[in-house]
């Protein structure tokens, strides 16, 4: 669960690399067989690191294996497992002779359990839960040993389901006791026991109604399984090795890789809609602001699409198909038309063409705010990401993006600026060089090693300077890569300082995208996908590798994620940590006193009761975190629940938290709010998060002491718009 919430959160650090690793010929007839072959091939030849394949790898391969197949273990039993046993130590010859018999023997009998588990779990949800009863359930599933028999198995899903309706039950109880007050006042903040719930209320019908709920849950999850392909489950199988050797290197099958070239670019080529499987076809779940759909007005959120017709084509019917085939359906190249058969949310139907066009990701763009404070003017600028057109550098990038807010904000009066890489999990190697270079006159930003090779010196070779003003950089556990390159090297020459949690992710390797068409010279398999694949590792300017230790603070602060094991260090298989000689720069000798700066700062903090309280939340999720043993009874259910709100009100005033300062959009923007009322919207929901964030605050707080008074005014070559 932690690595696919890693995965899910971290866009890695690539450079797009065509590889031509061998004149070997490929030409295994069986598709799967075909991947395997390659990616060894490649993982074997191109990795920094590569391993042996041997039993202790078939080993770990196979408890990885066994535990993405069946994380909760509630499907296999005991006895598979044993038999699955024999290939434990088989697993390398596997793959070096292209066989797959242990996936395809652990894949089937994985269907047939998932058929089995439909059963149960509707036999289970037929009968009523006896909340009165004294149990527990043990959500810690890593030592737990699978099922001996289907009795236990059942046993061990009715407990789950329980846990699960038992939340929708307390959630009903307490509304139709809300409803059933006077008023809202008159409820209480607090459960009541089982025993004491009023007789207005009907316990009966209102477990009945949770495990309903639970039921559609479950059934729409099935739907979703049902609709994988075993094609899917074999890619989990090629990552179950790659990621063996480190846990950025990667398969791509064709369709994810697609997605990872969109979430890069942040645009693609399409309608502008965001869609949801439903029973009745697509539903439309969100319009994206400047598409086709948002211009053109024409649907809405609600519709559901039921019919895709290419222009001039007969249309398909998507009712039942799988949403990433329909979503195939309904992209397509700029310029082209595409018909659309929907339901409005009225129950009309009617046919709508739209004409697609290139649609851009705003929420995946820097953006920029102003702050006002004091009679000063300040900005923040929000970098998501270090994204990239892989295919076309000189379309949009962050490095240039970065530099126009820049010149915005010079030009709205500001005297400092922020930036916010906070939950930034990298992209990009030649836009973080560049941004880096807006910052400092010239030198090396970032060292990067090849495995047996001398290192390379990535430098910005550019005199001009974007930004001589002060400067701070926000951090978190989640900065990783990217972020860890512009903060080390802002940080190594003293021209930032950093504000954030204790270190960063820590993810100090680099990865090259390798199309794996590339490598054979026919294919009549198709699209073949592509490997993500750890080729280098890179070093701060200083010589010390950010992989596992990330970028310390200069000024350390708490917050919710402080006590949460999400760093490289915390991922299976990383690459260690090392050093290599310091390249050759000098230290920005812009300010007159960083270091009063700095310790003004940890004054500040120390003293800060907000950051207290923060540490005392952070402290208390992480307890929350580590809490694995569950009461099934309503009554103790309700009182953990009950002791947990205390708790939680306690922290509730972070959410109220009231910096003072003004933040508002530049006028670029406020233009666009003319015609644009979502972005508007957006803007304004982001200026109030803002206002109740200490980090900003206290940044402000740093920029008002590295203040132009603390700015040396030596000779300077300011760029206009640099990058």
């Amino acid at each position: 669960m932690k690595k696919n919430f890693i995965l899910a959160l971290l866009v890695i650090l690539v450079a797009v690399a065509s590889c031509s690793f061998t004149n070997k010929s490929f030409e295994n007839d069986d598709k799967d067989k075909l991947l395997l072959e390659l990616i060894t091939y490649v993982l074997e030849r191109g990795h920094y690191e590569p391993k042996d394949l041997n039993d202790s790898f078939s080993s770990n391969v196979f408890d990885d294996f066994i535990d993405i197949m069946d994380p909760t273990k509630r499907y296999f039993l005991e006895s598979d497992v044993k038999e699955f046993e024999k290939y434990r130590f088989m697993i390398d010859d596997e793959i070096k002779n292209t066989d797959i018999t242990f996936f395809n023997v652990v894949y089937q009998r994985l269907m047939v359990r998932m058929e089995e588990a439909k059963v149960i779990y509707k036999e289970v949800l037929s009968e009523p839960f006896d909340y009165t009863a004294n149990e527990t359930i043990n959500i810690d599933y890593a030592d737990q040993e699978f099922a001996s028999n289907k009795k236990e198995l059942k046993e061990r899903w009715r407990k789950q389901l329980k846990y699960n309706t038992l939340t929708v039950f307390q959630d009903k109880i307490e509304n139709r006791i809300s409803d059933a007050a006077d008023n809202a006042d008159a409820a209480s903040d607090f459960s009541l026991a089982f025993s004491d719930i009023p007789g207005t209320v009907d316990k009966a019908l209102t477990e009945e109604e949770a495990r309903e709920v639970t039921e559609t849950t479950l059934d729409e999850y099935f739907d979703f399984v049902d609709d994988l392909e075993r094609k899917d489950w074999f890619v989990q199988y090629l990552n179950t090795i790659v990621e063996e050797f480190d846990p950025h290197t990667f398969y791509f099958a064709p369709d994810e890789k697609e997605k990872f070239d969109i979430g890069m670019s942040g645009k693609f080529e399409g309608i502008g809609a965001r869609l949801q499987k439903k029973p009745e076809g697509a539903k439309i779940v969100e319009i994206i602001s400047g598409g086709p759909v948002w211009r053109d007005q024409t649907l809405e959120v609600g519709d559901e699409i039921l019919k895709v017709g290419q222009e001039g084509e007969e249309p398909i019917n998507i009712v039942g198909m799988r949403l990433d085939d329909a979503i195939k359906l309904i992209k397509g190249p700029k310029g082209s038309v595409v018909d659309l058969t929907v339901r409005r949310v009225d129950g009309t139907i009617e046919t709508v063409s739209i004409t697609r066009d290139v649609v851009e990701l705003e929420e995946s763009y820097a953006k920029s705010a102003t702050i006002d404070s004091d009679d000063i003017r300040y900005g923040l600028i929000n970098l998501p990401k270090f994204y990239v057109d892989f295919e076309d550098y000189t379309e949009r990038n962050a490095a240039t993006d970065v530099a126009m807010e820049v010149e915005r904000l010079k030009e709205a009066g500001a005297e400092g600026i922020i930036l916010d890489l906070r939950d930034n999990g990298g992209g990009s190697l030649k836009t973080v060089v560049e941004m880096a270079g807006l910052f400092i006159k010239d030198g090396p930003i970032v060292q990067v090693r090849s495995s047996g090779q001398r290192k390379e010196i990535h430098e910005d070779k550019d005199e001009r300077i974007q930004w001589d003003g002060p400067l701070v950089i926000l951090v978190n556990e989640l900065s990783a890569s990217a972020s860890e390159i512009l903060a080390a090297a802002m940080q190594d020459y003293k021209r930032a300082v950093i504000i954030g949690s204790k270190q960063t992710f820590g993810k100090g390797t680099v990865q090259n995208v390798i199309p794996l068409d590339n490598i054979v010279r026919s294919n009549e398999h198709g699209d073949l996908g592509a490997i993500k694949l750890t080729t280098q590792k890179f070093y701060r300017i200083n010589g010390g590798s950010t992989q596992l230790e990330g970028v310390k603070s200069d000024i350390v602060v708490p917050d919710r994620y402080s006590y949460i094991d999400l760093g490289e260090r915390d991922q299976q298989n990383p690459l260690g940590w090392d050093k290599i000689t310091p390249a050759d720069y000098k230290v920005w000798d812009g300010y007159i006193d960083f270091e009063t700066a700095v310790e003004n700062s940890k004054k500040r903090m120390a003293n800060n009761e907000q950051i207290k309280l923060i540490e005392e939340n952070a402290k208390w999720i992480k307890e929350q975190q580590d809490e694995n043993v569950i009461p099934l009874s309503y009554d103790a259910y309700v009182k953990k629940a009950d002791e947990a709100k205390k708790r939680s009100d306690k922290f509730k005033s972070l959410r109220d938290y009231d910096s003072k300062l003004s933040f508002g959009s530049l006028r670029y923007e406020t233009e666009l709010f003319v015609q644009d009322s979502v972005l508007r919207e957006k803007r304004d929901r982001w200026h109030k998060e803002l206002a109740k964030d200490i980090y900003v605050e206290e940044a402000v707080n740093v920029l008002k002491d590295l203040h132009m008074n603390n700015i040396k005014n030596g000779e300077r070559k300011l760029a206009s718009v640099k990058g």
